[in-house]
């Protein structure tokens, strides 16, 4: 049963910073490529941050600079460190990957709360 969990998300003031966790089981990490999306209330949902089988990123234009997405691999655990947060950073970020065949698969998504 591939599982996808994500944690870190909360409430913080504008300019602060978060730390998000994703989990993963039930898959080959190391050959996968990881995802960070996020949903706005009232958007669609958007592609943050990307992380490939060899560590390479890309991010979305409006968080370079402030975003880093890394990834464990014997901690099976892909991370995506926000700082400068502003208040149109809030919404729910969700961890996804292909996985395998049957993919791909989405955590249950993380609330991240910025206050101005």
């Amino acid at each position: 049963q591939v599982q996808l969990v994500e944690s870190g998300g909360g409430l913080v003031q504008a300019g602060g910073s978060l730390r998000l966790s994703c989990a993963a089981s039930g898959i080959i990490f190391s050959i996968n490529t990881f995802n960070w999306y996020r949903q706005a209330p009232g958007k669609q949902r958007e592609l943050v941050a990307i992380i490939t089988t060899l560590g390479k990123t890309n991010y979305t234009d409006s968080v370079k600079g402030r975003f880093t997405i890394s990834r464990d691999n014997a901690k099976k655990t892909v991370y995506l460190q926000m700082n400068s947060l502003k208040p149109e950073d809030t919404g729910v970020y969700y961890c996804n990957t292909q996985g395998n065949r049957a993919g791909p698969y989405w955590g249950q998504g993380t609330q991240v709360t910025v206050s101005s």
